[in-house]
């Protein structure tokens, strides 16, 4: 069972706004095993909509469509989709009485209800209403069959979490009542410190025994490998079995340079590592500028180990309140090894805790000299006994600098805390 995913929107097509809605409904679809064979964008235009409808019809059985549904006349989904399924608009009581909660008891909007607002409650005749308990407009579900097979068409708002609550509360159980889907199971697998080729190279004959019904997806991004191995079959249970024999079996082989056997980042692995140690960090940023932080309050739960951090981004707060000697920064600068390994000490002590991770480079698009060109960064991570420091050459754009320096301070880290470093 197929499904084409179709978002709507100009700010989509000149990148002003980034598509998490498309991200998220196929996540959602694969647990319950609808397969997203296309994702396509368009504009507002309405020919393009309506080809987009054409051609998707006639590669998946479930088509869903996201955004162009507002109040204001940019949004032109629902009067296009009445024409499309030869409706008519009619005022949804339901609908209708939502909107009139919404801005009275919920927005508390003073004075009348506007007839753009009111205008929401419109939908066409051959639709059925999807409640929106997040917003004005509604999701509607329409039905046509093409080339001999019952497909459905699925309008949601582009707003994220009003698409999202519809998606959960509406859509998939509705999905869930029309058709039987096929098992879709993964299995990931995290590793760290060796690229996509070298780790390809170890799973030769691995993958050269997979089942035809297995799947295995290398997924690479900043110094980190994710292993997915994919099922798709009918007897769960089967499937299972075969799958995990098959998992551990390439971790196995890959014990060396593993992360984690779950789909999950460095930010999460640490926070296990610390809980089972009962042990806390902090971190000392200048180049990320709170990026570290931020990766790792992300993380549910993070308060149990994380105390806090100190972006020391000027010298002047690096000798104040890391208390890294001035005589440092003037003989090695900021962007050294010395400076990095004081501003762990610094953290270690002023907001004490049992490990901290510390960053300091010159991340571009300029600040660098011969000695010290644009992508020199140190990390450094560590504890009482032990600082480890490391030299980052990085070549990138300033703001893949700051993600890969994040990464890999968080990967010492882990060396740190495992004592492997």
């Amino acid at each position: 069972m197929n499904a084409s995913i179709i978002t709507i929107g100009d700010e989509l097509l000149i990148g002003q706004t980034i598509d998490t809605n498309s991200a998220f409904i196929a996540q959602e679809f694969n647990k319950v095993g609808i397969w997203v064979k296309r994702r396509v964008a368009v504009g507002d235009v309405a020919a393009d909509i309506e080809h987009a409808l054409d051609e998707e019809a006639q590669q998946s059985q479930i088509i869903i469509l996201t955004g162009g549904l507002g109040p204001t006349a940019d949004d032109i989904t629902k009067p296009l989709l009445n024409h499309y399924f030869n409706g008519k608009m009619v005022i949804d009581p339901g609908v209708a009485k939502h909107i009139e909660y919404l801005f009275r008891e919920v927005y508390r909007r003073p004075g009348p209800i506007s007839e753009r607002n009111k205008k929401q409650a419109e939908v066409p005749d051959v639709a059925k209403v999807l409640h929106n308990a997040n917003g004005s407009a509604p999701g509607m579900w329409f039905e046509k069959m093409i080339n001999n097979r019952k497909t459905v068409f699925i309008a949601l708002p582009g707003v994220p979490h009003e698409m999202k609550g519809l998606l959960s509360d509406e859509v998939i159980p509705r999905l869930l009542q029309h058709f039987k889907f096929p098992h879709i199971l993964h299995r990931t697998a995290v590793t760290a410190g060796m690229g996509e080729s070298y780790v390809a190279e170890r799973l030769i004959d691995f993958e050269a025994k997979l089942p035809k019904q297995i799947k295995l997806a290398y997924l690479p991004s900043y110094g980190m490998v994710k292993l997915r191995l994919t099922c798709q079959g009918t007897h769960i249970r089967k499937m299972e079995e075969e799958t995990d024999l098959l998992f551990e079996e390439m971790t196995f082989l890959l014990q060396d340079i593993l992360l984690s056997k779950k789909d999950e980042p460095v930010e999460a692995v640490i926070g296990h590592l610390l809980l089972q140690q009962g042990k806390t960090m902090a971190t000392a940023e200048s180049c990320t500028g709170g990026n570290i932080a931020h990766a790792i309050t992300r993380i549910p739960g993070s308060s149990k180990y994380y105390r806090g951090s100190i972006v020391s981004y000027d010298n002047t707060i690096k000798e104040a309140l890391l208390q890294v000697p001035a005589g440092i920064l003037q003989a090695q600068g900021a962007v050294s090894s010395e400076t990095v390994e004081a501003m762990v000490k610094g953290a270690l002590q002023q907001l004490g805790t049992d490990y901290a991770v510390a960053t300091s480079g010159i991340m571009g698009p300029d600040g660098g000299s011969d000695r010290k060109p644009v992508g020199t960064v140190w990390i450094a991570a560590g504890n009482e006994e032990k600082i480890v420091t490391r030299l980052l050459q990085l070549r990138f754009e300033r703001e893949q600098n700051i993600e890969i320096a994040t990464i890999q301070a968080l990967l010492l880290l882990r060396k740190v805390i495992l004592g492997k470093e």
